[in-house]
């Protein structure tokens, strides 16, 4: 019986130095749904990032485990996930994409004592509710609107515009912070507009624009329907350029748009594949046949933001990871230098304006077409 307990305690032990071994992360994204293209950016970043910082010895020896789970862009998934995640005992998140999903999930998250940090959700209201542990790699709606109002009262100075959203937190957001910006400008829209996601006719909308003369539409949502919309505008010979902001880049787009993408403006960070902190890091996506496209290397750089954490702060409790976060101590990432503000804002502007048009392969693509706003 002696032997037993000893065999016993023996087991016990080493399974807790197992757990202990450890450091676990969870990455909730949309790997289905109407934002899937964005999922699959996240899971690239995050899963690669583990990759090499557990091949270079980890988090304080320990290796990282990464827990995926899909919100399939859905507030309600959103909340399932992370409260699945709590259960698991994960400490710290990566995630989500989804400004409508990311809201709802990080007052779970909140609740069950879970750090956030956001690499694609830039609704002003997610780090607007004095929550502790939200944290985002991008910047937020109104630095993009503020851009994109600017640009649209100069460039389309006298022209009709309209404003067109797909009635998400994001979109709306969006809209809402661009059409501030543009009247401080001057601007005046011509109309206001919002869709159903997730339907495949926009023709009323687009003989809504027609009669309306417009030149211009901007339209807060994402590339799903951001490309039926300009391919049907084509068909209904309408050849206003459509305008949004990051939900709007990635290649989908043009693989919905067709050709007709080709003029397409959006606002979006600078590219951070061509910098010296990304270039070993890009080798290695591409040698593995991925593009690091949008997204994926702000969700890379969430992961060595809690590595970075860790590390300083010697715990995984997120209480501790969040008060050392907002000091505004500067972390180096593959995207450049992140700190944060008390909000969990990051400090530097992150938008530039891109239009879309062919590359040198005849490719319609925004990467390298960066326009001065």
């Amino acid at each position: 019986m002696k032997t037993s307990l000893l065999a016993g305690l023996a087991l016990g032990l080493l399974l807790a130095g197992s757990a202990q071994a450890q450091v676990k992360i969870g990455l909730a994204a949309p790997l289905t749904g109407n934002s899937a293209a964005f999922g699959a950016q996240f899971r690239n970043g995050a899963t690669q990032a583990v990759e090499d910082i557990n091949a270079a010895g980890g988090v304080k020896g320990k290796k990282i485990e990464l827990s995926i789970g899909d919100d399939a862009s859905d507030p309600k998934q959103g909340v399932s996930v992370a409260n699945k995640f709590a259960s698991d005992g994960v400490t710290m998140v990566v995630g989500d994409f989804n400004s409508g999903v990311s809201i709802p999930a990080s007052e779970a998250y909140a609740d069950a004592g879970i750090l956030q940090i956001t690499p694609g959700s830039t609704a002003v209201k997610f780090t607007e509710r004095g929550l502790w542990n939200v944290f985002r790699t991008c910047g937020r709606d109104d630095q993009q609107g503020a851009i994109a109002g600017d640009y649209l009262a100069r460039a389309f100075a006298g022209k009709k515009v309209a404003f067109v959203h797909d009635k998400t937190p994001y979109g709306k957001g969006l809209v809402d912070e661009t059409l501030k910006a543009f009247k401080a400008k001057g601007g005046k829209e011509t109309l206001i507009e919002g869709i159903n996601p997730g339907e495949k006719d926009y023709s009323a909308l687009v003989s809504k624009l027609k009669q309306n003369g417009v030149d211009v539409v901007y339209f807060g949502g994402y590339y799903t329907e951001a490309g039926l919309i300009i391919r049907q505008m084509r068909d209904q010979k309408l050849e206003a350029p459509l305008m949004g902001g990051d939900g709007m880049v990635d290649k989908e787009l043009v693989a919905i748009a067709g050709p007709a993408a080709e003029g397409t403006l959006v606002t979006f960070t600078p590219d951070r594949t061509r910098s010296a902190e990304a270039k070993d890091i890009v080798a290695r996506f591409k040698a593995k046949g991925i593009n690091p496209e949008a997204y994926t290397l702000y969700a890379y750089a969430a992961v060595q933001i809690l590595k970075a954490a860790v590390e300083a702060t010697g715990s995984t409790e997120a209480e501790a990871l969040a008060a050392y976060l907002h000091q505004g101590k500067p972390t180096p990432t593959v995207i450049g230098e992140i700190a944060y503000d008390k909000k969990g804002d990051i400090t530097r502007p992150d938008y530039v304006m891109y239009v879309w048009k062919k590359n040198a392969n005849g490719v319609v693509d925004y990467v390298g077409n960066e326009i001065t706003p």
